[in-house]
């Protein structure tokens, strides 16, 4: 495929579609032979401590990434079609991007990258004929989209990147403590709250358990939709709008010396964190895509416990993670919920157990993670996004 490549996402290390969009222009030239340009801001401060050589890699790109961004925003009239495919980012019922036929961008030809956690998708076969591909980030998405009577559907999963990413030694910045990770942004469907009724009843059995969280995003509010379950005292946001994460887990009995909450941690710096960690897990209600931060935590050999439902089961399948099965049907007034799980917090604590008291299944599993999320690693994907994408410049 000669085709350019134009996405009309943001560069950035903070968020999925960020780190998506570094990685399109780190290794889309590479495998098509053409450039790719995001049409969206660069967050140029979230690439600060990158790698310097892997930064001056891109650098040009980011340059122009934004002079062309900066042209069509200065057009006196619409921009003209794209010399090239262009992907558009969508989400719950086709939110994001605004479609080519409403004044959004288009190339030679026009696709869309889609992770969507809302099953109710009115209109899906109208909206899809606006695209030439739509492609979905996990398995269940695609099924979603055909099972609406969407014909053109691809399936390409995100990525890892493996320099970062892959077991290493530990620092021991947390030895003598079993370290639990819990990362993701903090809203309802990533089920944070699960995680936090499990964790209290853990460390009341084990003094040397902590709790570390990566919950922090750029969209705090969304924090606030954790508050439906009645079982746990809720979020609220600190002035400044943020969230205190230490008060709400404060809130719920884990004690001051049980929590660590690490912030905003961008991307190449969260694998030396994820590393000193004795297992990670998410008791996830549902996942658009494959659940990038578990996929994170299993390249670094981690242990994970990942609940078995939507886009999760694609890394289910590997056989690697521990599966949380025991779950319940989701019903929501707003969202439709078609394959989403509760988790039993029971489930969840007695796999917590289990990987506390089996070290050397806990390793095994580990293991068993890291080679198989080798295989996803970012190269990998792009290049089957170019497989899937390629027919369209033919």
């Amino acid at each position: 495929m000669r085709d350019k490549l134009y996405f009309d996402w943001a560069v950035s290390t903070v968020f999925g579609w960020g780190v998506y969009g570094l990685n399109l222009l780190r290794h889309w030239s590479a495998i098509a032979g053409t450039p790719a340009y995001s049409l969206a801001q660069v967050h140029l401060g979230s690439l600060a401590g990158m790698d310097p050589l892997g930064l001056r890699a891109i650098a040009q790109k980011l340059v122009d990434s934004d002079e062309l961004r900066l042209q069509r925003l200065a057009a006196a009239h619409a921009p003209p079609p794209l010399d090239g495919i262009v992907l558009h980012a969508l989400g719950n019922r086709f939110s994001g991007s605004t479609r080519p036929s409403l004044g959004g961008p288009r190339g030679h030809r026009t696709a869309g990258v889609i992770f969507f956690e809302d099953t109710e998708l009115p209109d899906a076969v109208a909206i899809a004929r606006d695209y030439d591909l739509l492609v979905a980030g996990s398995s269940w998405g695609a099924q979603v989209l055909r099972g609406c009577g969407v014909g053109r559907v691809a399936t390409v999963f995100q990525g890892i990147d493996p320099s970062l990413f892959h077991p290493a030694p530990r620092a021991g910045s947390l030895c003598g403590r079993f370290a639990v990770f819990s990362g993701g942004k903090l809203e309802r469907r990533k089920a944070q709250d699960l995680v936090l009724l499990a964790f209290r009843a853990f460390a009341a059995r084990h003094d040397d358990a902590v709790l570390v969280a990566s919950w922090h995003s750029p969209w705090p509010v969304t924090a606030l939709t954790v508050n439906d379950n009645a079982a746990i005292a809720p979020v609220r946001l600190a002035a400044d709008g943020r969230v205190d994460a230490a008060a709400w887990a404060a809130g719920n009995g884990i004690a001051p010396d049980k929590f660590i909450d690490l912030g905003v941690v961008p991307n190449h710096l969260m694998a030396r964190v994820l590393r000193e960690m004795d297992v990670a897990v998410f008791p996830n209600r549902c996942e658009g895509g494959t659940n990038l931060v578990a996929m994170e935590c299993m390249a670094c050999g981690v242990p994970s416990i990942v609940a078995d439902n939507t886009g999760q089961c694609d890394l289910v399948a590997t056989g690697a993670p521990y599966a949380l099965t025991r779950q319940r049907a989701v019903r929501l007034a707003d969202v439709g919920t078609d394959g989403w799980g509760e988790c039993d917090v029971e489930e969840i604590v007695e796999t917590l157990e289990q990987v506390y008291s089996d070290r050397a299944e806990a390793r095994r599993r580990g293991a068993a993670g890291a080679v198989a999320m080798a295989g996803w690693q970012w190269q990998h994907q792009i290049a089957r996004l170019h497989a899937v994408l390629a027919p369209l410049a033919e």
